[in-house]
């Protein structure tokens, strides 16, 4: 049986990953094995930040509709707030609620006063 070279493969694979590496300094984006290891890591990262991000997320529209409760009922908290949307049926999710409340603040204003008209029923 004749003896298979794996030149072709081989290389193609370097290439590959010195290509996932290219912008990395120094060494990191020229030697193979280095590349391997720093693109490996990166993706690690990669996968670990991805949830991440949504948490980060989440926090800042909780925070951007705190402010923007408190902005229009000072002793209205977001857990209250959040409370009263519950009682009054009001299902929209805090992503939502955030952009109303930078981009449309009259709209926000008339979920938090529905939301407080409903509690004051309930």
């Amino acid at each position: 049986m004749a003896r298979v070279k794996s030149g072709k493969v081989t290389h193609a694979r370097h290439r590959k990953v010195i290509k996932q590496a290219s912008g990395y300094y120094s060494a990191r984006s020229r030697n193979f094995r280095t590349a391997t290891q720093a693109v490996d890591k990166a993706n690690q990262y990669a996968t670990r930040d991805r949830k991440a991000r949504k948490r980060s997320f989440r926090a800042l529209w909780i925070q951007r509709i705190n402010a923007a409760v408190r902005a229009i009922d000072p002793s209205l908290t977001y857990s209250r707030f959040i409370h009263m949307l519950d009682v009054a049926g009001i299902e929209v999710d805090r992503k939502v609620l955030a952009d109303l409340a930078v981009h449309e603040p009259e709209a926000f204003a008339q979920i938090v006063s529905s939301a407080q008209d409903a509690a004051a029923k309930a």
